[in-house]
């Protein structure tokens, strides 16, 4: 999935969420004590932050987001309590308030990369490529093994065409993480693009192989197979059928365009879809794209 942050940040996410104990705790934070002179304030904004932690769990980001804003208020020192914040304001679609509280978690732990990457990622959400380019390599000087950066660095530099530059990203990210079928895909989408259809086919088969489920490489692979050869349209129509069962989102010449894929991607997905063989699958997957993209 190219573009996943777009929607919900799932390929390359913030991955700050506030777990819950005795103690409050957030992944990718740098363990951080801060002491109020008031214990009973403390005890309060803990507390108030471990069940905004947990309405977030049950998928009720804007009370979640009222509580954890009460403890910024009792906890105004601690990053995490801007974390948590910054994460429910973003789950409950408040993009500008979440940047103004990582801001200010940033401000209180500068050295913490997991929020620069946040910063990033929300930039590239944002529709600001080159903004955030300055946010990831920047955590990334702090820490430079994380592949969702490279992930989200490399969508970056797809928005501003810097194709090769992104095609490294994308290495980099599977070279971290090894399971990470996204950035494999990505690379994929990258290769097509510049003309190198036979390795780009080569990387969507090894993406299967990994998530033999996953529509968009199975949808992209079935173009590129026909692109290359026509004698592969057996192939290419079953892959197809098997996408748009999938996930009919990816029948939407726009949806397409959001999940990064490029204009020669684009155009021979088109070209796919208009054979007569598919017919009946191209109209079931219009018929159930829109409702299938606001059920998420």
């Amino acid at each position: 999935m190219a573009a996943r942050w777009f929607r919900a940040l799932a390929a390359a996410p913030l991955a700050l969420t506030l777990t819950l104990g005795s103690t409050l705790t957030a992944r990718a934070m740098v363990p951080y004590t801060y002491v109020p002179r008031n214990e009973a304030l403390q005890g309060a904004g803990l507390g108030l932050a471990q069940a905004a932690s947990r309405l977030l769990q049950m998928g009720q980001a804007e009370d979640a987001a009222r509580l954890a804003a009460l403890s910024t208020q009792l906890l105004p020192n601690d990053p995490r309590s801007w974390v948590l914040l910054a994460e429910a304001q973003l789950r409950s679609k408040n993009s500008k308030e979440a940047a103004v509280a990582l801001a200010r978690a940033k401000q209180l732990d500068p050295k913490n990369a997991g929020i620069w990457f946040a910063e990033g990622s929300l930039a590239l959400r944002d529709n600001q490529p080159r903004q955030a380019i300055n946010l990831l390599r920047r955590g990334l000087e702090l820490d430079s093994r994380n592949a969702g950066a490279y992930f989200d660095l490399g969508n970056a530099q797809i928005l501003l065409g810097q194709s090769s530059l992104a095609l490294k990203s994308f290495e980099r990210a599977s070279a971290l993480r090894k399971d990470f079928w996204e950035a494999l895909n990505n690379q994929s989408i990258v290769l097509f693009e510049v003309g190198q259809t036979r390795e780009a086919i080569q990387r969507w088969r090894q993406v299967l192989r990994m998530r033999a489920s996953a529509a968009e490489p199975t949808l992209a692979l079935a173009a590129a197979l026909l692109a290359d050869n026509n004698s592969a349209a057996t192939e290419a129509i079953s892959l197809a059928t098997k996408a748009l069962d999938n996930d009919p989102n990816y029948v939407l010449p726009a949806f397409q365009k959001e999940q990064l894929w490029g204009p020669k991607l684009r155009a021979a997905t088109a070209r796919l879809l208009t054979r007569s063989e598919l017919r009946a699958v191209v109209e079931r997957a219009n018929a159930n794209a829109g409702s299938s993209q606001d059920e998420e």
